[in-house]
């Protein structure tokens, strides 16, 4: 799927117009429709310390990805929450004892909500050789929580480096091991890497008064890299863009990732516009949510945010520790709504229904509660019942999943969760429809 001229145009006028007043030496932006990679705008292409390969395409050069990161290690949680191996509502030191933030719960520690210190004591963990899991924990015991607030919004790298050491003493596999094999190999991210890997561009902080670069160390973060090492590339970053639109079931359920984007904590508490979930970011343009991360490290800042209802995000990268005027989010903000804006929504095609199960057949049709019509119907693409209310029109239909005989699980809408019950009489003809106490009837005068 191909964007249209004018939204091509308008996005790299953006990226031009950002790399200039952002004084960066590059600057990439990617475009990501329906799974796939579909436009990259690069501006700028200043790297002179990085030799240029014959051929070499912009998508396949890395760029470190910092704290994009730590949204691959709020996904490895989840997987062992799914397994039954821990709860979210857990405490630290159930899987993890002997540190300070031991009642600290996994939930609190995935939305930055614990109340834990931002940053680990010592030099600053970024841009300094890493130490190991057992001395990190022992720093971390003697400095971690005091006098912070909790269930509140405070962002925390201590916070994923303890989900990190949870991860291997709960499995016994290295952290990067779990990601590569659990997240990387499957959805087909072969460039991303612990370590930088040619071609990657080479990261710079930006002289405020002469304009010259100063090359920055690529650190290996030790105990600290789930909260930040990464590098990666726009082709593969859109692989992970597509999977946070929509998840491959093989590595994450939907309906996980679905609770990984529901706000645990807002960051924002004057306007509502930003907050966090279970490892993600979440960021309201209008009547819009955006769900994703941004990253820096030293030399470095990076963007992955995604518009999920539409399965549209955008990927971003420069070789700058951050911009002279704006930011790598206001800049990613700002170009997904465009891409929203112009584009036409992508148009899913009607096909006639393949074959409609009997359970389902008797149960479409008008139903009516207190007054007010409901239309059932059948999705054959997904096997749902579809609730619709008739008037006042609008609102989010109800879907079900059959679960057993005259059983229906909701999946969406208001009825999330509660059970359809089906009511027959003494010939076994369906009479009415239960749920929550509510039931639908075929007469609007019949109370059921």
């Amino acid at each position: 799927m191909s964007l249209l001229p004018e939204t091509v145009r308008r996005i790299d006028q953006l990226t031009a117009e950002t790399q200039a007043a952002g004084q960066v030496p590059t600057l990439l932006a990617g475009v990501v429709r329906n799974g796939s990679l579909v436009h990259l705008s690069v501006a700028g292409g200043t790297d002179p310390a990085r030799p240029q390969g014959a051929g070499e395409s912009d998508a396949d050069v890395q760029y470190r990805i910092g704290s994009i990161t730590k949204t691959l290690t709020a996904v490895l949680v989840l997987q062992l929450r799914d397994q039954g191996k821990l709860g979210l509502d857990d405490p630290l030191e159930r899987h993890l004892p002997d540190t300070v933030a031991g009642t600290t719960t996994l939930r609190q520690l995935l939305a930055h909500a614990g109340g834990l210190y931002r940053e680990p004591a010592g030099p600053w963990w970024e841009r300094s050789p890493g130490v190991d899991l057992e001395k990190l924990l022992a720093t971390l015991a003697a400095d971690t929580v005091d006098g912070l607030p909790t269930h509140r919004y405070h962002y925390s790298n201590v916070a994923y480096a303890l989900l990190g050491a949870l991860l291997e003493r709960k499995t016994g596999q290295s952290w990067w091991d779990l990601t590569r094999t659990n997240l990387l190999l499957p959805l087909g991210m072969t460039r991303t890497s612990y370590l930088p890997q040619e071609p990657y561009a080479r990261g710079y902080v930006v002289h405020p008064w002469h304009g010259t670069l100063r090359e920055e160390p690529r650190t290996d973060t030790g105990a600290m890299a789930p909260a930040g090492q990464l590098w990666s590339t726009a082709a593969d970053l859109a692989r992970w863009a597509a999977f946070l639109a929509d998840p491959a079931p093989e590595v994450l359920d939907a309906g996980t990732l679905a609770e990984m984007c529901a706000p645990q904590v807002m960051s924002d508490l004057d306007s509502w516009t930003a907050g966090h979930g279970l490892g993600l970011e979440l960021f309201r343009e209008g009547d819009r949510v955006y769900v994703g991360h941004s990253g820096s490290m030293p030399g470095y800042v990076a963007l992955v945010m995604v518009h999920r209802p539409s399965r549209t995000g955008i990927v971003a990268f420069a070789n700058a520790y951050g911009f002279r005027s704006g930011s790598i989010v206001a800049f990613g903000r700002r170009l997904l709504t465009t891409v929203l804006d112009l584009e036409p929504a992508p148009v899913r095609p009607w096909r006639p229904t393949a074959s409609l199960p009997p359970a389902a057949a008797e149960l479409t049709g008008i139903w009516w509660w207190m007054g007010r019509g409901y239309e059932v119907s059948w999705d054959d693409d997904r096997s749902e019942l579809v609730v619709r209310i008739l008037f006042p029109v609008g609102g989010v239909p109800w879907r079900f999943t059959a679960e057993g005989p005259d059983r229906w699980r909701g999946r969406s809408g208001m009825n999330e969760g509660e059970v359809l019950t089906v009511r027959r009489d003494a010939s076994g003809a369906v009479v009415a429809l239960e749920v929550a106490t509510f039931v639908f009837t075929r007469h609007p005068d019949d109370l059921g």
